[in-house]
């Protein structure tokens, strides 16, 4: 079976051909402005207007834990806001992430990747601010993504 590819670098610029979704994970409170959004929102303003929509409008909509939401931001480029942690503080219920909801939206992920015929590129999600350990989560992605044939790349920024 195919494996995860790991890198050094952004994973706003994969350089790979193809099609190509960007992963990330979002809070299910509608916050954008800390960790790998920052980076998104400096290449393109339609991620984070269309997450600040879909949160707005969520009493008629899917938005939610597990929810996921596609965005072309380039002729080959998608972005995919996935709800995977609920609200942004560690607080009694402990960190923000949330593994079930990021598999159901990985699952989702999947879907959309396999009709785009596209490669899916993301940081190490849910292991930043939302404070995931990536033993949890790498199951998920290789279970979700890599088992069903879509190639991915997860990126470690810095040196």
């Amino acid at each position: 079976m195919a494996e995860i590819i790991y890198t050094r670098g952004d994973a706003t610029v994969p350089s790979v051909k193809g099609v190509k979704v960007i992963a990330h994970v979002c809070n299910d409170i509608g916050g954008w402005g800390k960790g790998f959004v920052l980076a998104l929102s400096r290449r393109w303003p339609e991620p984070e207007a269309a997450y600040r929509a879909w949160h707005r409008d969520r009493a008629q909509n899917d938005f939610g834990l597990g929810a996921a939401q596609f965005v072309q931001v380039e002729r080959y480029v998608w972005v995919a806001n996935m709800v995977g942690q609920r609200g942004t503080r560690t607080g009694s219920k402990g960190v923000p992430v949330r593994y079930e909801a990021i598999d159901t939206a990985l699952g989702k992920l999947a879907d959309k990747a396999l009709e785009l015929s596209a490669s899916v590129h993301m940081p190490r999600i849910g292991c930043g601010l939302a404070g995931g350990k990536w033993s949890r989560v790498e199951p998920l992605v290789t279970e979700r993504l890599v088992a069903r044939g879509v190639r991915v790349t997860v990126y470690d920024h810095g040196d």
